[in-house]
């Protein structure tokens, strides 16, 4: 009896003393991460080709509702800014459609974040949150190259209904 309580105290504190982490530091959405417990989801890409193009997906949850917003910002100059945006709009989703942005995550990684400067890549730059992250595991990345233009596809159809 003393050995099961043991093993149910240590069992509990698992969560607490954080031995629940992967070791490799890697989180798969679906195994380490349930899909009910993703907040909110980034996408952004910002070029400095000419001409230049900023784009921002962000997929949420607020008061209950499923929300998807998109930013697209053009112009001739750098940096662009809030001012140059030309498309906006905040959908609120069915949970069909949060449903398929989950279906899209379901496998990808999540990792610490790490600066990129050496890189000067335009993006995309990918952020996951979750319920119960704290706030440092938030770098994510698709489990495939098609399913991240799936994902684009299905933010164009948001974007554009």
């Amino acid at each position: 009896m003393k050995k099961i309580a043991i093993i149910v105290l240590c069992l509990a504190l698992l969560p607490i003393l954080g031995c629940n982490r992967p070791k490799n530091g890697v989180y798969v959405v679906g195994v380490d991460i349930a899909p009910e417990d993703v907040t909110e989801f980034y996408y952004t890409v910002s070029t400095s080709t000419f001409p230049p193009h900023y784009q921002r997906y962000r997929f949420y949850k607020e008061d209950g509702a499923y929300k998807f917003f998109h930013e697209t910002r053009e112009g001739d100059h750098l940096p662009l800014t809030e001012a140059d945006a030309t498309q906006t709009g905040t959908v609120e989703l069915s949970g069909d459609q949060w449903s398929d942005l989950l279906v899209l995550l379901a496998g990808g990684r999540v990792i610490a974040r790490q600066e990129h400067l050496e890189d000067g890549d335009s993006g995309p730059w990918l952020y996951l949150y979750w319920t119960g992250d704290k706030g440092d595991i938030q770098e994510f990345s698709f489990v495939s190259y098609e399913t991240r233009l799936a994902f684009e596809a299905l933010c164009e159809s948001l974007s554009n209904p």
